[in-house]
């Protein structure tokens, strides 16, 4: 697959592993729309080091958890910089909220932005890739295939991506692709103790936390991966088959 000068969407691209897949695009030749909601300055940051990379890039703002907002990013992106070829689903939400703590507010939260955003984006992909084909990538989480009583709504929302995957996957082939990528452990915290990370290492099969490049490898792959749909690759060390 062709990725020079082809135009891919990041949304969450400002900052952590959305960044980090803006990055990767562009250094696999691709322009890059970076969307950002509130961080602005995030956003430009990685603009301009694509800019670096020699890629044409701009920073699009929108809060893609209100109706109406996926329709009128793509349309702005669209009619700035073109139609894409690859879009990518990574902006998310991650809120602690164990059971009994969940109110409407939290679950409006998290269910609006993990999962009716990246499901209307990709509606609105769909429509302007219909002629030329491409691929979407969804970037849901290991907690949609694990038990995390403290963050039930977040773990809901992520499965709900994966079955999205699956079912975007039949309708849109065969001249788009859609597929996954599920990371575990791969950006913690600043703030988080360096016992419990050692606690998660220990855990791990493969004996180490992520990177945010361990999942560029996989989104890259389901990029160029032409017999590849409905798929989603866990990107865990091996935490989902431990004991």
């Amino acid at each position: 697959m062709k990725l020079e000068n082809q135009l891919a969407i990041v949304t969450g691209a400002g900052v952590r592993v959305g960044r980090a897949i803006a990055l990767a695009l562009a250094d696999a030749g691709m322009n890059v729309a970076v969307h950002y909601a509130h961080s602005k300055e995030e956003a430009d940051a990685t603009v301009a080091e694509i800019r670096k990379r020699g890629r044409t890039s701009e920073s699009f703002e929108a809060a893609l958890d209100e109706p109406g907002e996926p329709e009128k990013l793509m349309d702005a992106i669209v009619a700035k910089m073109g139609v894409p070829h690859v879009v990518v689903n990574s902006a998310a939400i991650m809120q602690r909220t164990p059971f009994g703590e969940v109110t409407y507010e939290s679950w409006e939260a998290t269910m609006n932005l993990n999962l009716r955003a990246p499901f209307f984006l990709s509606q609105a992909a769909a429509k302007v890739m219909s002629t030329s084909g491409g691929v979407i990538i969804n970037i849901a989480d290991l907690a949609a295939f694990e038990t995390w009583s403290g963050f039930i709504p977040h773990s809901i929302s992520k499965a709900g991506v994966v079955q999205m995957t699956r079912a975007l996957a039949h309708a849109l082939g065969p001249k788009i692709r859609v597929n996954a990528v599920a990371p575990g452990v791969v950006m913690l915290p600043e703030d988080w103790p360096q016992d419990s990370a050692q606690r998660l290492i220990d855990t791990t099969p493969l004996k180490r936390l992520g990177t945010p490049n361990d999942v560029t490898q996989a989104l890259l792959y389901l990029v160029r991966a032409e017999y590849v749909t409905g798929e989603t690759i866990i990107v865990d060390g091996g935490r989902h088959v431990r004991k």
